[in-house]
């Protein structure tokens, strides 16, 4: 959310940020200038009301000690009429505060100037671009035959007990799983990320917190009866974990990881772009978060991008770095990089990572905020976040990239270690060997 004082101090360069980001009706940033002048109006009205309720009190008090009742009474009278004023005022003021709260609920977050504005995919940039795209002698097989060649992945069963988009995993599809989430922890520990196991439903506030309510109520699985909301991404615990707090600076930053399972609706999602694990209901991924002070979140945001392009160079995928422009960045993110891994068997480019910087934005929401150690007033911090990585589409590119014309897939070396298997990891080579469930 926005904060209120920067819409005050540079309504046009708000007005502006929208523009960029595509949206044609900025009367909303006119429509919060408008209630919060009203809603200042009112709570000095109301603070006129507290005092005069005050001197009435202060009066009645020096009448009494006087033995002045008759002229205690009428003050007594102007106090109890007072009250019900400031009652009322209290309810008008509570009316606009929501007001208030909705419309700036509803701004997204603007986008930093160095954010290429767009409206579409086509007008994102490519960074940079590094390794090789695999070259095949034979036609190359998509993951969604490979999984069922090697029985890595039951499509149809999981469609049967949950419904689709919600796979089994399993033999060295389930333990290919297993290495990727442990080299992904042990990277980030490396790193100086804090590993943690956070809860894997969040309440309301917490889903408000972080920007997924009220822009993404749709995309969630929601518990109705107690008014729970399933995780889509450990982005959401982590970042509230240190909701409505105030953090010394020498904490800062914070750096915090962790292995969830994510749950998303994805309503709408159909097609051949989403077969096999490429959209899935249900899927694992590492999640790295920080919190900074303002003027370290934008070298920060290099840094965890960096992070995520080692993992990928590490498990020998080729890949690129998109900055994402102004339409197709996320509702709260204010500067958004996008990793893509090539995927042989379907030739064509793959998301498994988003990174981004929210400055303050969260954090508003959040109430997070750090004490600076020159001391003075509390500050909000800033947050990031970013996939380190997804798991579904890693595995896929891993497949498919690493197929061999005898029909077998041999895994990067890094993966063996986590695997617990001395010397290569080839899939497919113990075929005698019955893995059926």
């Amino acid at each position: 959310m926005l904060e209120l004082k920067r819409l005050r101090d540079a309504p046009a360069l708000v007005k502006d940020a929208l523009l960029r980001r595509g949206w044609q009706d900025t009367r909303v940033v006119d429509e919060v200038l408008a209630l919060d002048k009203q809603h200042r109006a009112h709570l000095t009205a109301r603070q006129s009301l507290q005092a005069r309720q005050n001197r009435a009190a202060q009066a009645i008090g020096r009448l009494m000690r006087q033995k002045d009742t008759n002229a205690a009474q009428a003050h007594i009278r102007e106090q109890s009429r007072l009250k019900q004023e400031i009652k009322a005022a209290d309810a008008d003021l509570d009316r606009m505060q929501a007001a208030l709260d909705a419309l700036l609920l509803s701004i997204p977050n603007v986008p930093d100037a160095s954010v290429p504005a767009g409206r579409a995919a086509k007008d994102n940039v490519v960074v940079h671009e590094r390794g090789h795209r695999p070259q095949f002698a034979f036609k190359p097989q998509p993951h969604w035959v490979l999984t069922q060649t090697h029985q890595l992945v039951d499509f149809a069963r999981g469609a049967k007990v949950a419904g689709a988009g919600f796979p089994f995993f399993v033999g060295d599809g389930a333990r290919l799983q297993r290495a990727l989430v442990q080299y992904f922890l042990a990277s980030a520990q490396s790193a100086g990320y804090l590993e943690v196991q956070p809860p894997l439903v969040v309440g309301e506030a917490s889903a408000h917190g972080t920007g997924q309510l009220p822009d993404k109520e749709g995309q969630m699985y929601r518990l109705l009866e107690d008014n729970l909301y399933l995780i889509p991404t450990a982005e959401v615990p982590l970042t509230n974990l240190y909701r409505g707090e105030i953090l010394a600076e020498t904490r800062l930053p914070i750096r915090l990881c962790g292995y969830t399972p994510c749950f998303r609706r994805e309503a709408g999602s159909y097609g051949k772009d989403v077969r096999g694990l490429n959209r899935l209901h249900q899927f694992d991924k590492v999640e790295i978060v920080q919190i900074t002070r303002p003027e370290d979140s934008g070298t920060v945001l290099e840094q965890m991008v960096q992070h995520a392009e080692v993992l990928l160079e590490q498990l020998e995928l080729p890949y690129r770095r998109l900055l994402m422009c102004t339409g197709e960045m996320g509702f709260n993110q204010t500067k958004q990089y996008d990793l893509e891994v090539w995927s042989g068997g379907q030739a064509r480019w793959l998301e498994v990572s988003s990174v981004s910087n929210f400055k303050a934005f969260q954090a508003h929401r959040l109430r997070l905020r750090y004490r600076p150690a020159s001391g003075g007033k509390p500050r909000l911090a800033h947050t990031l976040n970013g996939s380190a990585l997804a798991l579904p589409r890693i595995v896929a590119a891993l497949l498919e990239n690493n197929q061999r014309a005898d029909g077998t897939i041999q895994l990067p070396s890094i993966l063996s270690r986590h695997a617990g298997i001395d010397g290569d990891w080839v899939i497919g080579a113990q075929a005698a060997r019955d893995r059926r469930i």
